[in-house]
């Protein structure tokens, strides 16, 4: 059966020109990628926002902006859904209190899910260490965007 995954994500930079990446690994599978999720039955794409960076980052953020929304075909990585994804500017309404990595899948724990999160300059982000192709696409259009 194939349907729509809906998917909202938050590019949150800092004042050094710096994105937050979150680096996962679900079952074995490693990627690299932005902070955020799939949205819920019933939730809109900023709600969904607000309460995947609460899940993820323990963190309120604000929206500034829409930034990209996928169009073009994906087909997930997991199963058998084509994703439709919808990227925003985003800031934090305080200090993210995380425990920053400096080098890639840097995780604390062990088990089936892990997660970890790292600054990483926009002018030196590589397109090819993010793992999924729209993620890749947005990567792209900030160095674009800060150039």
């Amino acid at each position: 059966m194939s349907y729509f995954n809906v998917r909202v994500y938050g590019l949150l930079i800092n004042a050094n020109q710096q994105i937050l990446i979150s680096d996962e690994e679900e079952y074995g599978f490693r990627f690299s990628k932005f902070p955020g999720g799939g949205l819920e039955i019933g939730e809109g794409l900023i709600d969904g926002l607000k309460r995947e960076f609460l899940e993820e980052c323990n963190a309120e953020i604000e929206v500034l902006s829409h930034f990209y929304t996928t169009d073009f075909y994906e087909k997930s990585s997991f199963n058998d859904s084509q994703v439709i994804s919808v990227y925003y500017l985003v800031k934090e309404k305080a200090p993210l209190q995380l425990a920053f990595k400096t080098k890639i899948y840097d995780f604390d724990a062990e088990g089936e899910i892990l997660q970890a999160f790292r600054w990483v300059a926009i002018s030196e982000l590589d397109v090819n260490a993010i793992t999924f192709k729209t993620d890749k696409t947005v990567a792209e259009l900030l160095k674009k965007a800060l150039k």
